[in-house]
């Protein structure tokens, strides 16, 4: 279950971050996940919610946007979405898509926090 390790780079990056910003705690934080990424979104809240208790990130909301994948089509000149990971071609014209654009992202995107006495190592809020 690479959810919990994936969660707990999550709770790391974003406690950096909103110490950074002078945030007296998080109440929530935006990821971006590709559907490439072999994410499974509900073991992540899960795996986020256990690896968050007892720090600054404890009772915050995680929103996931998933990311469709897609790709450049070098015959139709165009980004296409991909309609299925056992065959990655181009919609229009079956041709085999060489490179993705998008679909594997895995990214920490915003945070909401409140302002407050700052967070510090493993600081509870």
């Amino acid at each position: 279950m690479h959810e919990l390790s994936i969660a707990l780079s999550l709770i790391s990056a974003a406690t950096q971050a909103a110490r950074e910003a002078g945030a007296g705690s998080v109440l929530g934080l935006r990821v971006r996940v590709g559907v490439l990424a072999a994410v499974d979104e509900d073991a992540l809240r899960f795996s986020f919610a256990l690896a968050s208790e007892g720090t600054a990130l404890e009772g915050a909301t995680l929103t996931i946007e998933s990311v469709p994948a897609a790709g450049w089509c070098p015959v139709c000149h165009r980004e296409v979405e991909i309609q299925s990971i056992q065959a990655i071609r181009c919609p229009s014209c079956a041709t085999p898509l060489p490179h993705l654009a998008h679909g594997r992202e895995l990214e920490l995107t915003s945070l909401e926090i409140i302002e407050g006495e700052p967070i510090h190592d493993g600081a509870v809020r």
